[in-house]
């Protein structure tokens, strides 16, 4: 898996002060996506263990809420499979001192837990009991809206998966 970019100090993508890793890869292709360049899986740098470390260091200070994990797409299944360890390991290190918010363009019932789906893999239940907040659906340009808290359209939800809540 490649990576774009990492935020280390990001308050737009989640609660409180975060870290953000912008994976690469994404099939979706939304019309008037943000980030266009990382739908390209090839884009960035390869996410290894001195990047897993570097993110760590950053995610270690008390005023850092957790991560979020955006893109491309995170839930495409390469990135789902090479996300599942690194976030293991992050649960074993912080436990849930900090939340882990997930941005995907699938939506959670019809393409991340339906049978048959492509987006649902091996992995998909490991990858979502490490997530605490998943902001699902695809951007739609004619359903942009700046004023809703952490998503760009109407479509979009803010999942508390572990909470068992949902935002519209």
């Amino acid at each position: 898996m490649n990576y774009a970019t990492i935020r280390t100090c990001d308050i737009a993508n989640g609660e409180g002060v975060r870290v953000s890793l912008f994976v690469s890869g994404c099939t979706h292709r939304c019309k008037g996506c943000f980030n266009p360049d990382q739908w390209d899986f090839s884009c960035g740098e390869p996410f290894d263990t001195a990047v897993e470390a570097r993110i760590f260091e950053n995610l270690a200070p008390d005023y850092i809420a957790g991560l979020s994990i955006l893109g491309g797409e995170p839930m495409e299944p390469a990135n789902q499979r090479a996300l599942v360890p690194f976030l293991e390991r992050m649960r074993a290190r912080f436990g849930e001192k900090k939340t882990v918010w997930v941005y995907t363009g699938c939506v959670l019932e019809s393409d991340l837990k339906a049978d048959g789906s492509r987006w649902r893999t091996e992995v998909t239940d490991r990858f979502l009991s490490l997530v605490d907040v998943l902001v699902d659906g695809p951007f739609v340009e004619e359903l942009k809206d700046i004023s809703l808290k952490f998503r760009g359209s109407s479509n979009q939800r803010i999942l508390h998966l572990k909470e068992g809540k949902i935002e519209q």
